[in-house]
């Protein structure tokens, strides 16, 4: 018969291959290092944006892992909302959005404060306001019912079980034992792998186990960094964009793939939730290199006589990025961008050769002639 991690004598003393860890954890904390660096030479206003920006992802992953779409507008102007904006539509708000925002928040600034059985039960609440997950009644500010916790796949009639979680009979145990422990251990990135790992492991609510998980975690890394950076990255963005890797991880550390040797060895776990911190430091350190950038190519062109059509041509390159403009700036894309005729793109490209702003590309010419913003 299958077992389960949690069904193993020495569970949840979980073990880990430390080499094998390391030279993620460094370039982890090299990133980190640099992304606090990046962060210090931006504006408030800046950071603020890239917080808001970060957020909205943020909110719109988690659910859609869970394969809800929230409404992209009601998340903005719920942020909008918490972060004190002007022009705020109210009537965008949506209660159960709203409220997974203000976790999220939470989680990413309140990350000193204990993590209890009531902040759990609150954020719990708050996912569920109504007490129904769709059309489902659920218990809400409370673990699950008595019903095998299960999480299973396939078509019907060859339904698999990709997972089965502890009974409700052991619920309070393994929770106060989940919370003793994240209490006392220090805030390192191995905390950070353990508790999403081990509340996935416990699930102890019917819905939402994979949002709060998720808010756990942020609160983990905003401990870790002061808040400093945490704000600026999502993680969920990054699980969403691979979540099969999310679940092949689960499914080979939680028992659905059986194992030889230690089955408490989580090194697989951790390769796979370092990793995927990694990419979502290094696509934060990519956008906010954009927007320095950007911020410095205006500084150094902010008083020359720019007209709105080559304004909203540079634009349109520095926001997606120079090395994400596939085949460079042509004539023809500039008609194109700045809805404009041939002669009068001939001119404007004209001066933005004259005023420095581009410079054109070695060995093109003629009618294949390309440009190129200048980045000294």
């Amino acid at each position: 018969m299958k077992r389960w991690i949690w069904q193993y004598e020495n569970y949840p003393h979980f073990t880990y291959q430390f080499e094998k860890l390391e030279y993620l954890l460094q370039k982890i904390a090299m990133e980190q290092g640099y992304l606090l660096a990046l962060s210090q030479t931006l504006s408030q206003d800046t950071i603020l944006q890239r917080q808001c920006d970060a957020l909205l992802n943020e909110t719109l992953s988690t659910a859609a892992i869970e394969g809800e779409i929230l409404n992209r507008d009601s998340v903005k102007a719920s942020i909008a909302k918490k972060f004190g904006l002007r022009e705020i539509d109210d009537k965008k708000i949506v209660d159960s959005t709203d409220n997974l925002v203000s976790i999220l928040i939470d989680a990413n600034t309140n990350y000193d404060k204990a993590l209890t059985l009531e902040r759990l039960f609150g954020w719990h609440n708050a996912l569920f306001p109504k007490g129904y997950s769709g059309l489902r009644k659920i218990n809400t500010a409370s673990f699950r019912g008595e019903e095998t916790m299960q999480i299973v796949g396939g078509s019907m009639g060859k339904e698999i079980v990709y997972y089965e979680a502890p009974p409700r009979d052991r619920l309070e145990q393994e929770m106060q034992r989940f919370l003793e422990w994240f209490n006392s251990e220090k805030p390192t990135l191995i905390k950070a792998c353990i508790a999403h790992l081990w509340f996935v492991i416990i699930h102890p609510f019917d819905d939402g186990n994979g949002r709060i998980t998720r808010a756990i975690t942020d609160l983990v890394l905003s401990n870790i960094e002061n808040s400093k950076i945490s704000r600026l990255y999502s993680m969920s963005s990054t699980i969403n964009d691979n979540r099969k890797a999310y679940y092949t991880a689960l499914e080979n550390t939680t028992g659905y793939v059986q194992k030889d040797g230690d089955v408490l060895d989580i090194t697989l776990w951790c390769e796979w939730f370092l990793t995927t911190l990694y990419q979502a430091l290094l696509d934060a350190k990519s956008k906010l290199s954009h927007i320095v950038f950007k911020t410095q190519f205006w500084d150094k062109h902010r008083y020359q006589p720019l007209n709105a059509r080559q304004i909203k041509v540079l634009n349109f390159i520095l926001d997606i990025g120079i090395e994400n403009f596939k085949g460079h700036l042509s004539k023809k894309k500039y008609m194109s961008i700045a809805d404009t005729a041939s002669t009068t793109a001939s001119r404007d490209i004209a001066e933005l050769l004259e005023f420095g702003c581009i410079e054109q590309i070695e060995g093109t010419a003629g009618r294949n002639v390309s440009y190129r913003i200048i980045c000294k």
